[in-house]
C-alpha cells in the first residue's frame, strides 16, 4: 500500500502540473510545513494543564510539543510577559504527510455530522487554517484520561495563492464542501 507521500510525489505532482497549466515542474505548489496549535488561556491558574496538553499532542503528532510564550503583558487577560499562551508542533516532511493521511482519512470522518471542511479556511497568501474544537477526534487520545476536551487549530503553510492551494489540498485527499 502506497503512502500519502509517496503517491504524491509520484503521481499528484505531475497531475497538479498539468491541472494548473505550469511550464516548470518547480512551480507546483507544495505544501511547506503543517502546524498544529492549542490555545490555553486556563494554563494561567492551573500549570499542570501545560504537561497533558504537550503529552496530548505529542501523541497525536509523533513530535515533541512545544509551549508558546506571550511576547508582552495584556492585564485585560492578566496574562504577563512569558506566560505559556498555547502548545504547538511544526511537521514538515515525512511526519507532516502521515499526519494528512491520518486527519484525512481516520480523524475527519469521526467527526459527528461531518460534510467536508469548509472553503473559508483560506487567507490570502494560500494557506488554509482548519480548527477542530475536540481533540478527542484522534484515535490515539484516550477518553477516560482527558481532564477536559479543548479545540485545536490546524494551519497548512503552502507556497501558492488561495486558488492553487485549493487543488493542492484538494489532491492530498481533503473532502471541501459542496457549494
Amino acid at each position: 500500500m502506497t503512502t500519502l507521500y509517496d503517491n504524491y510525489h509520484q503521481k499528484g505532482r505531475q497531475q497538479l502540473f498539468k491541472e494548473l497549466g505550469l511550464k516548470n515542474i518547480m512551480s507546483v505548489p507544495k505544501l511547506e510545513k503543517v502546524v498544529i496549535n492549542v490555545g490555553l488561556g486556563e494554563a494561567l491558574s492551573n500549570k499542570k494543564v501545560i504537561d497533558q496538553v504537550i503529552q496530548q499532542l505529542s501523541i497525536i503528532t509523533g513530535q515533541k510539543a512545544v509551549p508558546t510564550v506571550a511576547r508582552k503583558d495584556i492585564s485585560t487577560f492578566k496574562v504577563r510577559k512569558g506566560d505559556v499562551v498555547g502548545i504547538k508542533v511544526t511537521l514538515r516532511a515525512r511526519k507532516m504527510f502521515d499526519f494528512i493521511e491520518k486527519l484525512s482519512k481516520i480523524v475527519l470522518p469521526r467527526i459527528r455530522d461531518f460534510r467536508g471542511i469548509p472553503n473559508t479556511g483560506f487567507d490570502k497568501m494560500g494557506n488554509y487554517t482548519l480548527g477542530l474544537s475536540e481533540q478527542i477526534v484522534f484515535p490515539e487520545i484516550d477518553y477516560s484520561q482527558v481532564d477536559k476536551i479543548r479545540g485545536l487549530e490546524i494551519t497548512f503553510v503552502t507556497n501558492a495563492g488561495a486558488n492553487s492551494s485549493k487543488k493542492l489540498m484538494s489532491h492530498l485527499g481533503f473532502p471541501f464542501k459542496k457549494e
